[in-house]
């Protein structure tokens, strides 16, 4: 009897359950949830095809270095690389003497402490020290952004879709709001404080162009800088930072593929040697 009833119970669940979806897909058929703005405006970027983009790619330290100036110039008044050290740049092509003349010019100083007051102070850059803060806590970084927090970058390629042409996309997408817009979705004005830009999730943007004119960096290599080259350098330079050992990842993998080819070609001739001759 108990069983009886457990079965009955299970049987109405299911089909409660199938009545509730049945009407939920017929809902979405008949009468679909309206467009936004976002969702008809937003634009997907385009590849940018960096030489460590694919199964094979390599980073082009030149343009990691270049892609390292312009955030030294450009993004690190907002934004931090807090699990990117100093000494990390040596992985990149910069000496151990240049390592610790970028720390110790560095504008950023690291918090510290007075042994004598024990009062909060700084002190100059290490080369084993990541990337200070430019803020000193999440409220400081809000209060100068109009309330917006600025991401760290140390893994913003990893920690957003499509990562270096997302960057690069974003970069260069600021415009102005098109008419066609504010046509379709009037309430879709970009508010004041913000900035349109197509390939940001909701359109609009608290981050003001950072790119704003050819020439913003000058490049040691005498690479001419366009916005549009210091936007592929930028999100190189911040591919690295995410995948550090990416070269060494895809050398593994590739080590790993010839072994199995090699593998097999071993393994299926010693099947043929020992059953040569065996009717099977």
């Amino acid at each position: 009897m108990a069983r009886l009833i457990s079965i009955v119970i299970g049987a109405a669940f299911v089909f409660v359950l199938a009545i509730a979806l049945i009407g939920t897909a017929r809902t979405a058929i008949t009468d679909p949830a309206p467009e936004s703005a976002e969702h008809v405006f937003h634009l997907h970027p385009e590849r940018i095809g960096l030489p460590s983009a694919g199964l094979f790619g390599k980073f082009d330290r030149q343009q990691v270095q270049r892609g390292f100036a312009v955030y030294k110039e450009v993004c690190a008044a907002c934004h931090s690389l807090k699990y990117v050290a100093f000494r990390d740049l040596q992985k990149i092509g910069y000496s151990e003497a240049e390592v610790k003349a970028i720390a110790n010019q560095w504008v950023i100083e690291q918090p510290s402490v007075n042994p004598e007051t024990g009062e909060p102070a700084t002190r100059k850059n290490l080369p084993s020290d990541v990337f200070p803060s430019p803020f000193a806590n999440e409220v400081a970084a809000r209060a100068a952004n109009n309330n917006a927090l600025p991401p760290d970058l140390s893994l913003i390629t990893k920690a957003r879709e499509d990562g270096d042409n997302y960057v690069h996309a974003l970069l260069t997408g600021y415009r102005n709001q098109p008419a066609e817009l504010l046509k379709e979705f009037p309430g879709a004005k970009t508010p004041p404080g913000l900035h349109y830009n197509p390939y940001f999730a909701n359109l609009n943007i608290a981050m003001p162009p950072p790119l704003t004119a050819d020439g913003q960096v000058t490049y040691s290599d005498g690479t001419r800088a366009t916005k549009d080259q210091m936007a592929r350098d930028v999100a190189a330079f911040l591919t690295w930072t995410a995948e550090p050992n990416l070269e060494a990842r895809h050398a593994a993998g590739l080590a790993a593929v010839i072994f199995l080819v090699i593998f097999v070609f071993l393994t299926w001739g010693a099947y043929q040697n020992v059953w040569r001759g065996v009717e099977h």
